[in-house]
């Protein structure tokens, strides 16, 4: 009964920035962790970042300096940051959520980095 939406994919040229969003909804308490994965064709899906409640947040080293990850726990959103965009971040961004055990995903953002 949780549902994710995400936004802010697109179309970017190398060296540009972009922010995705993800708001989630429906029956849900509190939010223990909200994070981003992504994965290019070929691929398997890879954590990119996550904030815990506690706002402590984990960014993979391939895009640590570059990303940044945050949350507005007002909106129950959280964000991802993401600038000098290489064509190697191309990929589908998902969304994920864990709360009390669970976990949720979202339906994917396509973020396309040219060069």
């Amino acid at each position: 009964q949780v549902q994710l939406v995400e936004s802010g994919g697109g179309l970017v040229q190398a060296g540009g920035s972009l922010r995705l969003s993800c708001a989630a909804s429906g029956s849900i308490f509190s939010i223990d962790v909200m994070g981003w994965y992504r994965q290019a064709p070929g691929k398997q899906r890879e954590l990119v970042a996550f904030i815990t409640s506690l706002g402590s947040t984990n960014i993979a080293g391939s895009v640590k300096g570059r990303f940044t990850v945050s949350r507005d726990n007002a909106k129950n959103t959280v964000y991802l940051q993401m600038n000098s965009l290489k064509p190697e971040d191309t990929a589908v961004y998902y969304c994920n959520l864990m709360a009390a055990g669970h976990g949720y995903w979202g339906q994917g953002t396509q973020v396309t980095v040219s060069s």
